[in-house]
């Protein structure tokens, strides 16, 4: 009785797991197809000039996550981020990044830390555990931690969607990454004066 309930309960939360991750794709697809990820006001952006990042980056479709790491790191610098301020670290792949993290926020002295990764859906459920677990890890060290995590995940059915969102027609995921941490430093500093 007792492994027939486990096996019930496993298999109703892979299918509410497959459910969340395809509404995901989805969600994320249809935002970026009516918003070009490298668009924003520059004038509405602070300056970013005493700001500390940390950079924690996948190495795994390093193509994709150099391009992303390439957008952030050249929009922190337009908005006056200096280059000992931004520390980029690699890990293996896109589940290690919450380690890493977790890791740069104990560790060393910043601001914000900036994730990047690129997962593209295979054949298998892999996609699914990887993409929930990294978007799980993120929340919880941005609900329980003192600096922001940005997310800067990108997850799409094919490695064409993909590079639209590093560079492509849709712009660069590593551009927005990089405002949206700039502005949560700032939101963080307003509370504190």
């Amino acid at each position: 009785m007792f492994c027939y309930l486990c096996v019930q309960s496993l298999f109703t939360f892979s299918i509410l797991f497959l459910s969340f991750s395809n509404f995901l794709i989805h969600t994320l697809t249809m935002a970026t197809a009516y918003h070009n990820l490298s668009d924003y006001d520059f004038s509405s952006v602070p300056n970013a000039e005493e700001m500390k990042f940390g950079i924690v980056v996948s190495e795994w479709n390093e193509k994709i996550t150099g391009a992303l790491l390439d957008g952030a790191v050249t929009t922190l610098k337009k908005h006056g981020a200096k280059d000992e301020n931004i520390l980029i670290k690699t890990v293996p792949g896109s589940f290690e990044l919450t380690f890493g993290a977790s890791q740069m926020m104990e560790y060393c002295e910043l601001d914000a830390v900036i994730i990047i990764g690129c997962v593209i859906k295979g054949d298998t459920p892999h996609f699914d555990y990887v993409c929930m677990g990294v978007t799980q890890g993120i929340t919880q060290l941005n609900t329980t931690g003192d600096v922001p995590v940005i997310y800067g995940l990108i997850t799409t059915n094919t490695m064409e969607q993909a590079e639209d969102r590093a560079g492509g027609k849709l712009g660069n995921k590593g551009d927005e990454c990089a405002i949206t941490a700039i502005k949560m430093i700032d939101f963080a500093w307003s509370l504190n004066k």
